[in-house]
C-alpha cells in the first residue's frame, strides 16, 4: 500500500488564527513533557512500570519573517503579558488522515528571535501546551 504526504495538508489553528507561511524544511515539532511510561528495576530484578501523568507539551513552529503569524503570536504574548488572557486553544492536523493533536489551552512562551540579512529568515515560536490530546499515527 503507497501512502502520500503532503506538507500542504498539516493545518495549525491557534484559536480562529491559521498559521501560514511556513519554513521549507521542519516547521511543526512537538514535544512531549512527560516520561511517558517509565520503567523502575528494583536490586531484585523485579520491574514496575508507571505512567506518567505529565500530558503537557512544547510546539515549536517555523514560519518566514514575512508570515503573519509572527504578528499575532507577538500580539497574543503582550495582550497576556499585560492582562494574563494570552490563552489559545491549539489544534495541529494532518488532513490527509495522520496525527491530529490538541490542547484547550496554550500561549506563546516568548516572542520570537530576530535576525535580519539580505534573505528572508526563520522565525521560530514556542507555544507551551496545557493537557494534550493526540489521535491517529
Amino acid at each position: 500500500m503507497v501512502k502520500t504526504y503532503d506538507p500542504k495538508k498539516v493545518l495549525v489553528s491557534l484559536g480562529s488564527h491559521m498559521v501560514t507561511g511556513y519554513a521549507d524544511g521542519t516547521f511543526v515539532n512537538i514535544a512531549y513533557n512527560g516520561e511517558g511510561i517509565g520503567t523502575v528495576v528494583g536490586a531484585d530484578g523485579e520491574v514496575s512500570r508507571y505512567i506518567d501523568p505529565d500530558r503537557t507539551a512544547n510546539v515549536t513552529i517555523t514560519v518566514k519573517q514575512t508570515s503573519p503569524t509572527v504578528d499575532f503570536c507577538q500580539r497574543m504574548h503582550d495582550k497576556d503579558l499585560v492582562t494574563g488572557e494570552g490563552i489559545l486553544p491549539i489544534l495541529i492536523k494532518d488532513m490527509r488522515g495522520g496525527l491530529i493533536f490538541s490542547a484547550n489551552d496554550s500561549w506563546v512562551v516568548k516572542p520570537p528571535d530576530r535576525e535580519y540579512g539580505k534573505d528572508i529568515a526563520n522565525r521560530e515560536i514556542v507555544i507551551a501546551c496545557g493537557a494534550t490530546t493526540t489521535e491517529g499515527a
